[in-house]
């Protein structure tokens, strides 16, 4: 667990974040071969090259347990919906959904999306 902290990239402008969880199947072999398949060495590059072309500037998944924690990180004039929509159909991308919809506490066929739930900013210190 790391508790000095995770540093931020700075990307030369303002951003906004976005915020959203989602449960994995509570089977620690399926769980530690979807941490496996996030790794730098096994993610397919498709996706990652999939996330930055509809805007995204920096994502981030956090875990504990079977709780998913995701951080995305947009240039201010970004729409979640558009490029959600763009992301869903780029090469690769709905079989990598199916794939892992096998770790994961949804159902086939589901986008992004529609796996990935916002979560509600409750309290913000600036």
């Amino acid at each position: 667990m790391e508790n000095t902290g995770y540093a931020a990239k700075n990307h030369g402008c303002n951003v906004k974040r976005y915020c959203r969880t989602m449960d994995l199947r509570n089977n620690p072999e399926l769980i530690a071969e979807y941490k496996l398949r996030h790794s730098k060495e096994k993610i397919w590059p498709e996706i990652l090259e999939g996330i930055r072309s509809v805007g995204i500037l920096e994502m981030e998944i956090y875990i504990l347990g079977t709780r998913l924690f995701m951080i995305v990180e947009t240039p201010l004039d970004f729409d979640w919906d558009s490029a959600m929509e763009k992301l869903a159909v780029l090469p690769r991308q709905q079989e990598w959904e199916d794939y892992m919809s096998i770790f994961q506490c949804s159902e086939p066929g589901s986008t992004s999306s529609e796996k990935w739930q916002p979560m509600e900013r409750m309290f913000y210190l600036y």
